[in-house]
């Protein structure tokens, strides 16, 4: 992959102008409010922002009063164009929105890369959404220079995926920031019930309760789930909709979910 991964959904899943792509995401955040102590980690939808914007701009609207504080976000996503086991890491130097670049740890990528089940692979990144689409929120709300460690997860098992993020744990100055989606191509009273479930086993801190009908990220959020579990860290429902309540027909929907994971005492 050349230095910078270009990107690959602007002008699809969001604006592809940077003014019209801050002025709609100022207007989702705008209506919303933190009610949660510093999460050190979110789950957020990865949907076109019409369709899972408004339910992204909860869990980013948390960050607002520890933008500060924030220097690295980890961002692990579901793979859907490329089939492979394990995490992919990325060769490129940075990654690049519509709003500018995002420089890459390096140090940090070195140091997961030794483990066995993260490799690199461009091409898990090089068309992916998952991933893409949290990069202009991220740079709206922490408004300052960040680092990012991106990771594509593949067929990898619930304690695959927790060992890479219990390595890039870190303090204050880290997030984890989980891109999953809930439900695919249900009609709109089957995904509710879907995905109160997978809702329930989220705020139960159950990586087993989460099957491949529930969520496209379930291998990232299992991971979460199981650090979030040896961390003591508690999840708190922000969002709970689908595509039928955003922006689409409620005959096939898209369900979507944000959650805060925070420390039981205050920061």
């Amino acid at each position: 992959m050349p230095q910078i991964r270009e990107p690959a959904v602007a002008g699809l899943f969001y604006p592809d102008d940077p003014l019209l792509l801050q002025q709609q995401m100022e207007q989702f955040l705008s209506t919303e409010a933190p009610v949660t102590a510093c999460p050190k980690a979110l789950i957020v939808p990865h949907a076109g922002y019409s369709y899972s914007g408004p339910v992204a701009a909860t869990a980013y609207a948390q960050l607002l009063p520890m933008r500060e504080r924030i220097e690295r976000v980890v961002l692990l996503g579901p793979a859907h164009r490329v089939g492979f086991s394990g995490l992919a890491a990325t060769s490129a130097l940075y990654f690049s929105t519509p709003l500018g670049v995002i420089r890459i740890d390096q140090d940090a990528m070195e140091e997961i890369l030794m483990l066995p089940q993260v490799h690199v692979l461009d091409e898990a990144h090089r068309q992916e959404h998952s991933l893409e689409v949290q990069l202009p929120f991220l740079q709206e709300v922490l408004r300052k220079s960040f680092s990012l460690i991106p990771l594509v997860v593949g067929e990898a098992n619930t304690h695959e995926v927790a060992e890479v993020i219990e390595k890039l744990w870190g303090g204050p100055e880290t997030l984890i920031l989980i891109s999953s989606d809930l439900s695919h191509y249900q009609d709109y009273a089957t995904a509710r019930r879907l995905d109160r479930n997978t809702a329930h086993a989220i705020e139960q801190l159950n990586p087993e309760a989460i099957d491949e009908h529930q969520a496209c990220g379930r291998n990232p959020i299992r991971g979460l789930l199981l650090a979030a579990k040896h961390h003591n860290i508690c999840p708190h429902r922000l969002d709970l909709r689908n595509s039928g309540d955003t922006a689409g027909t409620r005959d096939r929907v898209v369900g979507y979910g944000a959650w805060a994971f925070s420390d039981p005492d205050p920061c």
